[in-house]
This record gives structure tokens, sequence and C-alpha cells, in this order.
């Protein structure tokens, strides 16, 4: 059973061997075709890592995101429209049914252009709230980019959320404080709900703001957010571990911002904005290019001296010593490697019936160049019943784990009990017994061939 799980594992890693681990087909939805000009450079990179990317229009007739019930596209780009709504091709309903079937969504907006309506809806059902006019900006008078917005303050410039080296664990991490910075022009700010599935990848400052633009020359009373309750780029990963994600400056993934330099208010000299590396991370996470997780093989069996050697069986017996692995594997960027749980993280296994009997730690016991085993040794409880090995791994920015594996534990069977004579403790009562059997036949034979008085003598004994 086992080889035929790591021929299953082969045949997926070679399948598997373009960037993303669930397909390369990229839908990219623009106002206009020609407007891909701006985002050469961010375009170019996608196609550089493999991604079929189809351009359209949300005008466009030929638009579909579903074929005979299949996907026709594996991820989805959608760029800033100045249309209210997206057409009957991409309505929220539409969208989330293309989630529904594992599909992955990066949107980008601008305080520059009004969200349409099916955007807004959409993040709506997914517990993101955008500003009430549908249009906001982000602004900060103390991190700002001095060169370009000495007096707007609306190019915020923030400190990259971790150090953007491969693998998820590095590239969302608390921030790096090594002077890397992103530049976030006309930024829309979005407030999230208490959803568990939500994680945001960068918030603003503590200092930053959202207003409506247009009431720039009047005094601002009612701010729709302000510092930590802004998030400007937000993650989302739905039960099924399809991918969305939300950024809020889509002008960030333009040319002219992955290769502009920068002054920080108060600091003498530029540097080179992290845009581009930033905008890799955000995409290669959302289209499955990093943070996916794979099972290879799933094996218990018995851990007893004489055992038969066979792999998951369907029924145990109470009180057996057992023995549970599982074999995972990581996808970061085109390749399958181990992984390894991050710092202060635990795998843990349960042992369950309506309630877990048993809740353990897997501990590492195997590893080689793209996968690693977790394991866990115990006895099972003195309960017989249907049971289940589960594993439920749910973490941010990694795709679930949810595997449950159903047994029988049955009782001792009537000649699996051990022999009273082989139990010290039970000597005193069997002695006890072979007491009183040896007794009661002992008064049995004395009863019966104890002779009667006869009738002769009786009767004499009684005349005297």
């Amino acid at each position: 059973m086992r080889s035929l799980y790591s021929l299953a594992a082969v045949l997926l890693a070679a399948v598997a061997n373009a960037v993303s681990s669930s397909g390369d087909r990229l839908l990219v939805i623009l106002e206009d075709v020609a407007e891909k000009a701006a985002y050469s450079k961010f375009l170019a990179d996608l196609e550089g890592r493999g991604f079929d990317i189809v351009y359209e229009t949300p005008k466009s007739e030929s638009l579909n995101l579903f074929n005979l019930g299949e996907k026709s596209y594996d991820h989805i780009l959608l760029l800033p429209t100045k249309a209210k709504g997206l057409g009957p091709n991409l309505t929220p309903n539409v969208l989330l049914d293309f989630m529904n079937a594992q599909g992955n969504i990066l949107v980008a907006l601008t305080s520059s252009t009004s969200a349409s309506t099916s955007i807004v809806s959409l993040l709506n059902e997914l517990d993101i709230q955008l500003p009430t006019e549908r249009t906001g900006l982000v602004v900060d008078h103390f991190n700002y980019d001095v060169t370009s917005a000495a007096e707007k303050h609306n190019v915020l410039l923030l400190p990259t959320p971790g150090s953007l080296r491969p693998g998820v664990k590095d590239m969302f991490s608390p921030a790096a404080p090594n002077g890397e910075l992103i530049a976030f022009p006309n930024s829309v700010g979005q407030t999230l709900g208490s959803g568990a599935l939500l994680a945001p990848v960068l918030r603003a400052p503590s200092t930053a703001y959202s207003y409506n633009p247009k009431e720039e020359n009047e005094a601002i009373d009612d701010l729709f957010a302000s510092g930590q309750q802004l998030s400007l780029v937000t993650t989302m990963q739905a039960r099924n571990s399809a991918r969305f994600g939300v950024i809020g400056s889509a002008e960030s993934l333009t040319d002219k911002w992955f290769d502009a330099k920068v002054k920080k208010v108060g600091e003498k000299s530029s540097v080179k904005t992290l845009n581009q590396e930033f905008a890799k991370a955000v995409s290669g996470w959302v289209f499955n290019e990093i943070g996916v997780l794979r099972v290879n093989s799933i094996e218990h069996h018995l851990n007893e001296a004489g055992a038969s050697n066979i792999s998951n069986p369907k029924i145990y017996r109470i009180k057996n010593d057992v023995t549970y692995s599982i074999d995972i594997s990581e996808f970061s960027w085109g390749k399958w490697l181990p992984f390894t749980l991050p710092e202060s993280d635990e795998l843990q296994l349960e042992f369950s019936m309506l309630s877990a009997f048993h809740r353990l730690n897997l501990a590492v016991s195997d590893s080689d160049e793209d996968s690693t085993t977790y394991s866990a040794s115990f006895k099972l409880p003195d309960q017989h019943g249907i049971f289940n090995f589960l594993v439920n791994y749910k973490r941010p920015f990694y795709s679930n784990i949810e595997e449950k594996n159903t047994v029988s534990v049955r009782h001792f069977a009537h000649d699996e009990w051990t022999r009273s004579f082989a139990i010290s403790g039970a000597w005193p009562w069997l002695a006890g017994i072979l007491a009183t059997s040896t007794g009661w036949l002992a008064f049995c034979a004395i009863w019966l061939y104890s002779k009667p008085v006869s009738a002769a003598a009786q009767g004499t004994k009684k005349t005297q």
C-alpha cells in the first residue's frame, strides 16, 4: 500500500513541475487590454514563472469562467476598471462559484477609481469592508515619500513584512528591521471582520488614516478607519484551500514603482523599492506557488512483537500498541520540499470517537529530499467502538490538511484473555476453589459410603 502512495506522489510531482501546484491558466481582467503596458514587468514576471495568461475586459463576449461545468482558468487577476459593474460573467456569485471550485483570485484596488459593485459585494461576502463610497485614500504624514508626495503624503513607505526569501515562513513573518521599503501610492485601506479565515499581510502604520479625497477641502470629522485598523494587503484562504488576495494599491504593481527610488521623511538617502519582490511574494501565495501542503501517504499499524505487518488495517483490539505516521511535502516555487513546522508550532493527531481519547504531538521520524514523515505511537483506549485517526492542521498562509481514517476497535476475543493460572494474584482464589471442590467431593464420598444402621439392630435396641 505504501508503494502505491509513493508512486502516486511521484506522478503528482511530475505533473506539478509547473510554477503553480494547481495549474498555470491565468485570466487577467483589465479596463482595456492596452493598459497591460503599465504592468509590463509584473505580467512578464508571471509569464516567466510559467503562467499561461489570457487578457480580457469585463465587456468581452467570449469571457466565461466555466465551460461544461469545469473551470476555464485556474487563477484570476482583477486590475482596476472604471465600470461600476463587471458584467454578467463576473458577478459576485460567479466569482464565489469560482472559489468554490478551488479557483484563486487576486484583486488590485486604487483610490483614483471607485471599486465596482461586483468587487464590493464580493469583498463583503468575505467579510472585507471598503469605504462606504467605494473610494478612500490612505495618507500618512510621518511615513511618506518626500520625492513624489511631498504635499499630499499619499505614497506610503512601509517596511517589508518579512525578508521576502523563498518560503512562506520567511515572507509573511513580522516586519524585518532592515531598511527595506515598499511604496504604496494611492492605496485603499480595508477593514476586516472577525473571520478566522482572514489574514492581513500588511497593515497601515499607526499614524495613517483613510478619508474620501472628494472631501479634501472639508473638515474630516468621521474617519473610515485609521492606524492598525487598516489592512493594505489582505489574504483569505477558504476551507477548501482556495485563495483570495486584495492589494490596496494597484499602482504599486506598475513599472514606475518597480524601479522607483524613494526617500522616507527624515532620511538622508534614497533607496530602491522592493515592490517587485513583494508583488511576487503576494501573487505567488495567491496563485499556489508557495505554502501548499500535500499529504503523500498515511500509515497506521500494530506496534507489537509478533504482530502481523499489515498497513492500515480496518480493525484493532482494545489496548493495542499502534503507530501512526503521515508523510507531508510543501510546494515552494516550482518544487516539492520537506515540510518543516514553523517555530513553536505543533502537528497533532487525535484518536477520537465522539470526543478525543488521545491528542498527541506528531514528531519527525523520517525525512528525504521532498517530504517529511511525522509519527506517534500510543496504546489504544480500553473502549470498543468506531474511532478516527484525525490530523487537522489549519494555519495562516498554509493550505489546509484534514485527514481522517476510520477504524473499528473490538473487545478481547475469548481465546485472547490471559489464563487464570498464569496470573499469580489469582492463585489464592484458585486454591480456595480447589479446596472447596475437594472438601465437597470428600463429603460426598463419606456420605455415600457410610453404612446405615440395620432395621433389626434398631428394633432390638428399642425393645431393651
